[in-house]
């Protein structure tokens, strides 16, 4: 598709996709919007970052557009969960973005904030209702959330879903909508709990899959520096002796060593904020605002605060600590490299890190550059980094890495399918990686 204007949309969303800029459909978009607006339900593989919230928004707000009704009081038309909170914003905004001059009510209800704002909302009827699905809960046992008269339900991010726990919330709101909906589920895989879940409750669906253009680790420039675990604060600072390093997302495992990080970083005069859990929504926004803003040059984030945020511009991802699932590696370093930018991801690897970095070296199939400081201190780091990523031999090493994985790479796009041509019947028990396990240190479901 060409153009956005061979789907058949309402004048009023093509219209707002001029003014937003939108020439193009991406290929997530181009397999998913014509069954969704034919009315068929869909599972669509793909990654963040492909485009996949306005290929179900644009069918969705077309429907809204071209059948007018009564918003639902207490409820909503549209039912959209998201795993985080700030997906659930960016998933809103990109509704109200899309729907251009359109007279829709968007809301967004999550946890960490008072209920007053979002009990008014639900009140007033809504058509379309973006939620984390704890708080959803707290509204529906409250009996302020009423979702009889749901006609689409979208899970985003389900693997994630699966990740925090949430199989049990979502079946428990499945159990409040009506049987007759049509049903969108998208994930970046699709492991076997969310397959049978996904049996459950699609009818006859289409299936797309999505990968993005070129695989991250070809336009990231990835390095490790094998460290001694009590000098990665001062290396980390002295990272930040780059002033290309101007807008950093840094990872840690866990929520007190987000904050531990991003304190060494603003007595050492870089300015910085940490991102998790256990941070109010008031103090989330507020990081990612000054953040986005250039204000704060370093973000501190943990695994699960950072899924869903979508920032332009990160020029470094540094792993201060390597993630304990190898997959989480891939999500961190592709916050940086967006919109076919070049970017670099600089891990911190001490003895005791040493698996887990073999574990991602098998992943990505890359044998990545490596950096020795354990011992006596030598050139600025950042030079030494800087040498090791864009040298010639490491230009060849990587060369030589992608040319070996090659064969095991997925193709860009796959056309759309009924999942019964595909051999997945109402299970949908179409094979999948299912995705390895993942550490606890950071599982609390966030309401």
């Amino acid at each position: 598709m060409e153009n956005f204007h061979g789907f058949g949309l309402a004048a009023p969303l093509t219209a707002a996709l001029a003014k937003l800029g939108y020439a193009r459909p991406t290929p997530i978009q181009a397999q998913a919007i014509p069954p969704l607006m034919k009315g068929r339900d869909l599972v669509g593989i793909a990654q963040t970052g492909t485009g996949k919230t306005a290929a179900f928004a644009l069918p969705i707000l077309h429907k809204l557009a071209t059948d007018r009704r009564q918003a639902p009081k207490g409820g909503a038309r549209v039912l959209v969960l998201s795993p985080t909170r700030e997906l659930a914003s960016q998933i809103a905004q990109s509704f109200r973005d899309i729907s251009g001059e359109l007279p829709l009510k968007v809301a967004v209800v999550f946890g960490g904030v008072p209920h007053g704002a979002q009990v008014r909302a639900l009140q007033q009827g809504l058509d379309v209702l973006v939620a984390t699905p704890g708080r959803l809960i707290d509204h529906l046992d409250a009996r302020v959330a009423h979702l009889g008269a749901v006609e689409f339900l979208v899970l985003d991010e389900v693997d994630r879903m699966l990740d925090l726990g949430f199989i049990k919330p979502i079946r428990r709101i499945v159990r409040e909508l009506p049987k007759r909906r049509q049903n969108l589920f998208f994930s970046a895989t699709m492991p076997t709990d969310i397959r049978a879940l996904a049996g459950e409750l699609l009818n006859d669906p289409v299936e797309v899959a999505v990968t993005p253009a070129a695989k991250i680790a070809d336009r990231v420039e990835q390095s490790v520096v094998l460290v001694e675990a009590a000098k990665k604060r001062d290396l980390l600072v002295e990272l930040f002796d780059d002033e290309a390093m101007s807008r950093v997302l840094v990872f840690t495992r866990t929520k007190r060593g987000a904050d531990r990080v991003a304190k060494a970083l603003d007595e050492a005069g870089v300015d910085a904020a940490a991102i998790h859990g256990n941070k109010s929504q008031g103090q989330r926004e507020r990081a990612l605002g000054a953040f986005r803003g250039g204000a704060t040059r370093a973000l501190v984030a943990t695994d699960i605060a950072a899924r869903g945020i979508d920032i332009d511009g990160v020029t470094h991802v540094v792993n201060f600590e390597l993630p304990e699932v190898a997959e989480a590696y891939v999500h961190r370093i592709g916050r940086t490299a967006r919109a076919g930018a070049a970017g670099r991801a600089i891990s911190l690897c001490d003895h005791a890190e040493r698996d887990l970095l073999r574990a991602i070296e098998r992943l990505t199939r890359l044998s990545l550059p490596k950096i020795d400081r354990r011992g006596d201190s030598g050139p600025k780091l950042a030079q030494v980094v800087r040498k090791a990523t864009s040298g010639p031999a490491a230009a060849r090493l990587h060369r030589e890495a992608r040319s070996a994985a090659a064969p095991a790479q997925r193709p860009h796009h796959a056309p759309h399918r009924d999942a019964r041509s595909a051999g997945l019947p109402a299970s949908i028990t179409r094979r999948a990686h299912r995705r390895p396990g993942r550490s606890r240190s950071e599982s609390r479901v966030e309401r």
